[in-house]
């Protein structure tokens, strides 16, 4: 039985573009996937198919239990969308704002009411409720935001890079939400390119490149495809270089990378912590003085890196397919 967000064999095209090249996807209820790549790989593209803003040249889609294609009413009744951008009238206050979102949805106006002095609270904005959202700064905003789209509380949530353009300590806090968000049972489908950002809040993730989803799994496990642990060794005196890597050798599970402009020995191993230990009582034996010694992990920098051949953050996305996306779609809504 597929799960609260469904995706089989999406294609969009737009002109000589292919935005998305066959997606599929699965995401269990209660459960975050990140949709990981640069820009102009299509996970923005993905985000509108599966929300109904643009409808898919070939595959099907389920969300919430609810054919995409079929009834996209029903679905729209079903999920939140919190976009690249706060979309929030800058000239009504917090308070109306999340009011007005109930009204449209059919909310009556005392419960409205009570549901945006819910979300402000939950949201931290309670003291600028009454203020016009254009003194609001980029991080409330963004905060403003994610609470309109949970005025229904959804069961499904779709959040397009939701952090771009925040300063870390109000990435954090938007972090804060929606793990909150999560703990309550929603299922959310995130799309970003910050690997750290996948690293932190997603139980499983999909990386996107050129339309198309190139790998699958946890954190973990797309890690382990890159080769697993590392032991870095900084050495104090260059004539030290030789002998550290003989011991590096017996230790390691590969060949030994030498780095002579930072006298720094690089060697693939299995064994944790305890090995790094011996590493560091060998040399220690040996008489050879370190600067830095650590067990590395792989990142997901890494791993986006081994599968791609680039790194997450490409070319601007404001021009190619989500430029088509974004004119597909204001022709859509137009009509």
């Amino acid at each position: 039985m597929p799960g609260a967000i469904y995706a089989e064999g999406l294609v969009k095209t737009f002109g000589d573009v292919r935005a998305l090249d066959g997606v599929d996807l699965d995401v269990p209820e209660g459960t975050v996937l990140g949709l990981l790549g640069p820009n102009g790989a299509g996970k923005t593209t993905a985000v509108r198919c599966l929300t109904t803003l643009l409808r898919p040249d070939s595959g099907r889609a389920v969300v919430a239990g609810i054919d995409v294609l079929r009834q996209p009413n029903e679905v729209r009744r079903s999920i939140g969308l919190s976009g690249q951008f706060a979309a929030v009238d800058e000239y009504l206050t917090g308070r109306e704002n999340l009011q007005m979102v109930g009204q449209l949805y059919q909310m009556k106006g005392r419960a409205a009411k009570a549901r945006a002095g819910e979300l402000l609270d939950q949201f931290h904005l309670s003291d600028a409720a009454d203020r016009p959202t254009k003194t609001y700064s980029g991080g409330m905003r963004r905060r403003l935001d994610l609470a309109a789209a949970l005025v229904v509380s959804p069961p499904v949530m779709f959040m397009d890079e939701p952090t771009t353009g925040l300063d870390p300590r109000n990435r954090q806090e938007l972090w804060e939400v929606i793990k909150q968000l999560v703990a309550g049972g929603t299922t959310l489908l995130l799309t970003t390119q910050y690997l750290e950002e996948a690293d932190h809040l997603a139980h499983d993730i999909a990386v996107v490149d050129h339309g198309r989803v190139i790998a699958r799994g946890t954190s973990d496990q797309l890690k382990a495809r890159t080769g697993g642990e590392r032991v870095e060794v900084v050495v104090h005196e260059r004539e030290h270089m030789g002998t550290a890597s003989e011991v590096l050798a017996r230790f390691g599970k590969g060949s030994t990378t030498v780095e002579e402009h930072t006298r720094k020995l690089t060697v693939p191993v299995t064994g944790g912590a305890k090995l790094l230990a011996e590493v560091i009582r060998e040399l220690d034996v040996r008489g050879i003085e370190i600067d830095d010694i650590g067990l590395r992990r792989p990142t997901l920098d890494d791993v986006f890196l081994s599968l791609t051949g680039h790194v997450a953050e490409a070319k601007d996305e404001t021009s190619g397919p989500a430029d088509a996306a974004g004119r597909e779609q204001q022709k859509e809504t137009a009509q």
